[in-house]
């Protein structure tokens, strides 16, 4: 998964931001049937909504039948005419009114599977600890987990299975998967920036600007309470209503985005810095912490703060904690450094207090490893 830890809103208007990956993951499993299993089902469980899709391998030979065949290690774009084809395929699994959200999902799975490994039986399991639509990089992360596990079984990369335990993906393949989660990414979102999977596959950290993005190597290890408020919000309307206050302010609006591009350059430079011991990490921290009140105060002033968000803000300054939104706004979640002095009692009547507000509380490492297989 991923963070927006400053920057979102301004860096459509030429700010830096700085996003960061998170250790809540997705999992993929592939799984291919054996001769006696006598299957000839292309199988989607996603086991943490308790839903399942399939198709027969002839059913999807027929839909794509003028397609040529599957080339792992040169990702392609899915084009209209195949996205009718996939959305007829998709329709056929008639998936509840309540979750319609998901056929692009499901629609994303079909294209990288048969670009992929083409039009094999098997069985794709994914699990996640990321929640739905809340702006932490859920539907890059599924894409990440997917390109990722049909890659590793397919003719493009060669790796030692006898290996115990994770493995790495060496750059060129990280390339690779990183190339076709992003078209994955496009038929989910349209027309995504690139960062949510680039973050999940390499990882670490983002500092991004103008569509150029500059990976960088995290020197603290941050650790933050994600609260997500579960109020969902549209951010093609918020990103619409910063463009136009920026219209009918100018002047001032200009000054709000050269501060975020300020602040987000320091706390590159801070999280890059080498910290030499206990004193020097507390330091950086409470550094950190006041970056994250000036980009919040900031990001209240573009108009994209929510009550939801207040709530939280509210509650974690009663614990003088520094808590700012992450991604769009208009509720979302919302991130709050937990400082390394911090005791565990506090942190779990922070948790207490923004639980009985109805919101859901997660908490995770910033900046760690993105890929393993």
């Amino acid at each position: 998964g991923k963070i927006i830890l400053a920057g979102e809103h301004a860096v459509v208007h030429g700010s830096t931001a700085v996003a960061a990956s998170i250790d809540l993951y997705t999992y993929a499993s592939l799984h291919f049937p054996s001769p006696s299993d006598n299957d000839n089902t292309l199988k989607l469980q996603l086991k943490d909504l308790d839903l399942e899709f399939s198709w027969t391998v002839q059913r999807i030979k027929d839909a794509f039948c003028d397609r040529g065949g599957c080339n792992a290690s040169s990702p392609t774009s899915c084009s209209p005419e195949t996205i009718k084809i996939i959305a007829a395929l998709v329709e056929e699994q008639y998936i509840p009114e309540a979750k319609i959200g998901l056929a692009a999902g499901v629609t994303a799975f079909l294209w990288l599977y048969t670009s992929i490994q083409g039009y094999k039986p098997a069985k794709v399991i994914v699990t996640s600890e990321l929640p739905l639509g809340s702006g932490l990089g859920s539907s890059a992360a599924f894409c990440v987990s997917l390109s990722a596990a049909f890659i590793t079984l397919s003719d493009s990369v060669n790796l030692n299975f006898n290996h115990q335990g994770w493995l790495m993906f060496g750059e060129s393949e990280l390339e690779l998967v990183n190339k076709w989660a992003f078209e994955g990414e496009k038929l989910i979102h349209g027309k995504p920036s690139g960062i949510d999977n680039t973050v999940s596959t390499f990882g670490n950290m983002i500092k991004f600007r103008s569509g150029a993005l500059t990976r960088m190597k995290s020197n603290m290890q941050l650790k933050m309470l994600i609260t997500n408020t579960k109020v969902g919000r549209n951010t093609k309307a918020l990103v619409a209503s910063v463009s136009e206050r920026t219209l009918r302010h100018p002047d001032a609006m200009t000054a709000v985005f050269t501060a975020v591009d300020s602040i987000s350059n320091k706390l590159a430079t801070i999280i890059e810095s080498p910290a030499s011991d206990e004193c020097a990490i507390t330091e950086k921290e409470v550094l950190v912490e006041e970056l994250m009140e000036m980009n919040q105060g900031l990001l209240q002033c573009m108009g994209v703060s929510h009550a939801s968000i207040e709530t939280v803000i509210r509650t974690t300054l009663k614990y003088k904690l520094a808590t700012k939104l992450t991604g769009a706004g208009g509720g979302g979640c919302v991130l709050t450094l937990l400082p390394t002095i911090l005791s565990g009692k506090i942190v779990d009547s922070v948790i207490a207090e923004l639980e009985s507000c109805g919101f859901q509380c997660l908490i995770a490492g910033i900046g760690g490893n993105g890929l393993e297989i």
